[in-house]
């Protein structure tokens, strides 16, 4: 077995990538304090094809070297939009028909491998603050929420990692292409 160098890989590139098939899916980021996360997402959203990142609140936006540190150029791949309010993100997402997902802890929220997606609907995620989560107002306009099991002491995840298993059990799920 031998290690395949990055030539060998056959990525597109960032032009090709802006006019391929997105999955149907938006990221939205509210109040996320630490750049590092906010690039991994980019460059995780990158990787998936996800359509659209939805920047909120403190969350940094491109151009910035701390974010491009972590997404090593998806900032450059993957549109995004800084909204102020992410409740208006969600609004205008729903008022768009995407069915709207808070990642969050919450009663009557979803285990992601429970989690049923329609390959004919378009989805968003919102993945909240480091320490608060998903504000409780954000909760309320989202369709509803979807929590990933976790068996250990811990009661979160990071946001990067929260964001990875998210985009890939719904890139497994909506996958067309």
């Amino acid at each position: 077995m031998r290690k395949l160098k990055i030539t060998e890989l056959n990525r597109i590139s960032t032009e090709e990538f802006k006019e391929a098939k997105k999955l149907p899916l938006v990221v939205v980021l509210d109040d996320i304090r630490s750049l590092h996360n906010i690039g991994s997402v980019f460059r995780t959203s990158d990787a998936f094809r996800i359509e659209h990142i939805y920047l909120c609140g403190i969350t940094a936006v491109p151009p910035h070297a701390e974010i491009h540190k972590t997404a090593l150029g998806a900032e450059f791949s993957v549109e995004w939009t800084y909204v102020h309010n992410a409740v208006e993100a969600v609004d205008n997402l729903k008022s768009n028909g995407y069915i709207v997902y808070s990642i969050e802890q919450a009663e009557g929220s979803i285990m992601l491998d429970d989690l049923q997606l329609d390959k004919q609907q378009k989805y968003a995620v919102v993945l909240g603050n480091e320490v608060k989560g998903v504000g409780q107002e954000v909760i309320n306009y989202s369709h509803g929420c979807i929590e990933i099991p976790q068996y250990g002491t811990k009661h979160s995840l990071n946001v990067s990692v929260t964001a990875g298993i998210v985009i890939w059990d719904l890139f497994k799920k909506l996958t067309a292409f």
